[in-house]
């Protein structure tokens, strides 16, 4: 009869203490830290589904971290765009200030003096960043998108500002003789006529149309190039109070009329003209009236509407300036690009400015938050701001209030809601449409990213109360087996017989 050796059962049983020793371990780090393993090979046929659950939700946070911080952009612009709206808003009700035709030494008013600290802040705002990011530079997130205060307004590097843009244009539409491009003529004794100097020429005050009651006079024109109108009384004198209207256009496209009317008296008051002995006398008494009449338009509403246009040529693309020298006689404006401060240096692009800034929120959903500061909204209060801050009007000129008047009727004007023209508040309309979109996507990945979550949980995740029974038993089993080991390591031959 053959006897087994007791080292072969030691050894058993000691390699059965190792496993259960194993598996001891695996729970309590099961216990700890609350997954059924470390390795994705532990997790059995369930290892694929986990993967897969794990990119995604991966992803999901990925695109939370994009909605964070573009969100964070889009607050700091919109910030940004509803104090610009609020600029606005406050510099057109200074403008329509009752009391807003007094000028100071310097040749401006309180309002205009307010202006040049708004648009320092508006080219404030524009320039904002958020962290290391320029938000209203288009692509060019890492450059400033709009010059200085100072430099649009009085120019810098040997490059022309605002102001002097605009000096050169006033030049340019009053002429030579401040008559606005016109002349007055009387082409016969009983006739009068109104011409432009060049044909084509984008300055000065440009006819319209003429119109008359005067009894016996034949209004004419505007015909021929350049184009002229006329005046002709014939034979018969007017009568007391029968008119004559001359309608204008100003460089900015506003439109102006001055009509006179025939009197008795003599001499004859403001806007009318003294009926004369003869329709000769009456003619050169007409002549006398419109020019006086014409060089008050020049020298009140045409400086407005020049400066006007002057601001609209500096902020163009590119801007344009007088071609020629001197200005007063100049026919052409030319591009101005290398000899005038550019005010924007920010990309500047033909396609949406939204589209400059684009960010995936979700695998299927992009939003596009982009801003660019030469978008017409923002252009157009600037160019207004600007053109306010930066004209002067001597105290001592006797049509100082019809052109601070005039001034301030174009700036409240264009401040105001233009019709068919992009708006601030539809750009922050723009951005919201973007937040919108994020919030959606944002609450929808929350609610995918639990449900992910809970089911990876039920694929690598142990429940607690069980692993905690699988360690007392395996605790009970392995004292036993310890207390069998030792006795058997105990046991000797002698023992055993």
């Amino acid at each position: 009869m053959s006897i087994s050796g007791i080292g072969l059962k030691s050894s058993y049983l000691t390699s059965s203490l190792l496993n259960v020793r194993s598996q001891l371990e695996d729970l309590q780090q099961q216990l700890s830290t609350g997954k059924i393993s470390t390795t994705y090979a532990g997790l059995g046929a369930g290892r694929g589904v986990a993967v897969s659950l794990r990119a995604q939700i991966s992803s999901m946070s990925a695109y939370a971290d994009t909605i964070t911080n573009v969100n964070t952009r889009i607050n700091v612009a919109s910030t940004a765009l509803s104090r610009m709206s609020k600029i606005g808003d406050e510099v057109k009700g200074s403008v329509l200030s009752a009391s807003n035709l007094t000028l100071d030494n310097s040749g401006q008013t309180a309002s205009q003096k307010a202006a040049q600290s708004s648009l320092a802040e508006m080219l404030q705002l524009l320039n904002v960043r958020a962290g290391d990011r320029y938000l209203f530079s288009g692509r060019t997130i890492d450059k400033a998108p709009v010059a200085s205060s100072s430099d649009i307004l009085d120019g810098a590097g040997g490059k022309a500002g605002l102001k002097q843009v605009i000096a050169e244009r006033r030049q340019a539409d009053l002429g030579a003789d401040g008559m606005g491009r016109l002349a007055v003529a009387a082409p016969t004794t009983t006739s009068v006529s109104l011409s432009e100097d060049v044909a084509g020429s984008p300055f000065g005050l440009k006819l319209t149309a003429v119109s008359s009651s005067l009894t016996g006079a034949t209004a004419t024109g505007p015909a021929g190039s350049p184009p002229s109108i006329s005046v002709d009384l014939g034979a018969v004198n007017p009568n007391d109070g029968e008119k004559v209207s001359f309608n204008f256009t100003l460089p900015e496209g506003s439109s102006e009329t001055i009509e006179l009317t025939a009197t008795t008296k003599s001499p004859a008051p403001s806007g009318s003209f003294t009926i004369g002995t003869t329709s000769a006398d009456t003619a050169t008494n007409l002549k006398t009236a419109l020019t006086s009449a014409v060089s008050s338009l020049a020298n009140g509403a045409l400086v407005a509407a020049s400066a006007m246009t002057a601001s609209n040529n500096f902020f163009g693309s590119p801007p344009m300036r007088v071609g020629s020298s001197p200005a007063s006689s100049a026919t052409t404006l030319v591009d101005g690009s290398a000899t005038t401060v550019q005010w924007y240096t920010g990309e500047d692009g033909v396609d949406p400015a939204r589209g400059t800034a684009v960010a995936r929120v979700d695998d299927s959903i992009t939003v596009q938050y982009g801003a660019r500061a030469n978008e017409q909204a923002l252009r157009w209060q600037l160019q207004n701001v600007a053109v306010y801050a930066a004209v002067t009007t001597s105290t001592t000129d006797p049509n100082a209030t019809a052109q601070v008047t005039a001034l301030n009727q174009r700036v409240a004007k264009n401040l105001a809601t233009q019709s068919g023209q992009q708006s601030i508040e539809e750009m922050q309309a723009d951005l919201a449409g973007a937040q919108s979109a994020m919030k959606a996507a944002g609450d929808r990945q929350t609610q995918m990213k639990s449900t992910a979550g809970a089911m990876l949980d039920s694929i690598e995740g142990v429940n607690d109360e069980e692993v905690i029974t699988k360690i007392l038993a395996l605790q009970t089993n392995l004292q036993a087996s310890y207390q069998t080991t030792a006795m058997l390591y105990q046991t000797t031959l002698l023992n055993y017989l």
